[in-house]
């Protein structure tokens, strides 16, 4: 008896071990967390005037390996996106086209340019308006909010940073003159600069309080508010600097100039007018077409 009962169990078995063997599994993995999608008309328009011209990527699909993970962050709009992927190319990339030549926009521009939805909120109740990492990656925030009508926020919250980021990356390929270094030594704070006012630090030649965290955000500052202030901002930093302070500004310009036009050709005088002159006329394009 004990020895059918044995027999029993080890014909169920093997019929249960044969049953699982013949199911047909499924080849894809259930852990498999890659997201794919199918190209729509901004992706083909990317291809065609981002990444074919200049190698750069363009991400507007919020990836979480290219954000930051300890911000509570959202995605930009994709009508949204495709308004930024036409003003970033018009206003920033085509600009130095026209004043350096698309060989160095394309040897210089980064590789990957990561646009976030919404802004990125730091414990110490600033924001991040944009960084540049390892000379290779820009990331711009606060996509949702753009407004291409409205060009003095534009350059405050997006063009501003995009010159900011992409000094930095220059920065990175050929160091700025270590004399800069000195002119407001003394004056930074790189951990207090956010409780000191744009106002209180222009006396000691810098041009925003966040200029007065360190030399190398300094220099960053003074290439994005050249190209981006009116002449009414260079008035009221003027006032406000004083003789002093309005001198080593100064200064710190024509390093920066000099900087710019001996190592890259550069003339920052023209890109600024060009600059302008785009500020004016992407007013008047349908930047929700992609031609």
């Amino acid at each position: 008896m004990k020895k059918n009962i044995l027999l029993l169990a080890i014909l169920f078995c093997g019929a249960a071990f044969t049953s699982c063997q013949e199911d047909d599994l499924n080849s894809k993995s259930i852990f498999d967390d890659e997201v794919t999608s199918e190209k729509n008309e901004l992706d083909y328009w990317l291809d065609e005037n981002y990444l074919y011209p200049y190698n750069v990527d363009f991400k507007y699909r919020m990836e979480d390996i290219e954000s930051s993970l300890s911000n509570n962050l959202v995605p930009i709009k994709y009508e949204l996106a495709v308004k930024m992927a036409r003003v970033v190319k018009y206003l920033w990339f085509e600009a130095y086209d026209e004043v350096a030549g698309v060989q160095f926009t394309r040897q210089y521009a980064p590789k990957v340019i990561h646009v976030l939805g919404s802004w990125q909120w730091n414990s110490n109740g600033t924001i991040t308006l944009g960084y540049a990492e390892g000379g290779l990656k820009v990331t711009l925030v606060g996509g949702n909010s753009l407004n291409p009508n409205d060009v003095p926020a534009m350059n405050e919250y997006y063009f501003k940073t995009m010159h900011h980021e992409f000094a930095h990356i220059l920065h990175q390929t050929i160091d700025y003159p270590t004399e800069y270094n000195t002119l407001s030594e003394g004056h930074y704070s790189p951990s207090g600069w956010n409780n000191r006012t744009d106002a209180e630090v222009r006396p000691f030649g810098c041009v925003t309080a966040y200029a007065a965290s360190e030399p190398g955000e300094d220099i960053a500052e003074v290439t994005a508010t050249y190209l981006t202030w009116t002449d009414a901002q260079w008035e009221t930093c003027r006032t406000q600097a004083g003789d002093e302070g309005w001198a080593i500004i100064q200064e710190k310009i024509d390093i920066m100039k000099n900087y710019m036009s001996k190592n890259f050709g550069v003339d920052m005088d023209k890109l600024r007018e060009t600059i302008d002159r785009r500020s004016v006329e992407v007013q008047e394009m349908d930047l929700t077409e992609l031609p």
